[in-house]
């Protein structure tokens, strides 16, 4: 039987709430051309996920058009982004090359299950002192 999904939200909506917070923290702002643009999607696209994300009180859209991450957004945002910087410098340590480990990460963050990941993050942290 596979594990229940740790964070209870579909991959996809994982990598919106993930992308808004890494544009937010590059620009200091997000509107929904960025997420469009960054995501490679249409701009209909991203308005009809961003409609789902606001009924579901994952983030907020002021007047002006920014995107902001509600409170229980930014808890999954945070905890999938913590997954793929830790997953991406285990990867570079075993030796992958940057790029593909930050792509490899991106798909591994998903699917991994918490013990797993806490295990592989205490290893990586042993490293780093």
């Amino acid at each position: 039987m596979q594990e229940e999904h740790v964070l209870n939200i579909h991959e996809s909506q994982e990598d919106y709430l993930e992308r808004i917070l890494m544009l937010r923290n590059e620009h200091g702002h997000v509107r929904s051309i960025d997420l469009a643009n960054s995501l490679g999607f249409s701009k209909p696209s991203v308005s009809i996920a961003l409609k789902k994300f606001r009924e579901n009180g994952y983030v907020l859209v002021d007047e002006e058009g920014n995107i902001s991450l509600t409170e229980k957004g930014e808890a999954i945002a945070e905890k999938v982004y913590e997954r793929h910087l830790v997953l991406t410098d285990a990867l570079i340590h075993l030796g992958v090359t940057p790029e593909l480990a930050r792509k490899d990460a991106c798909k591994i963050e998903h699917d991994l299950s918490e013990e797993t990941f806490q295990i592989i993050k205490n290893h990586i942290e042993k490293f780093k002192k």
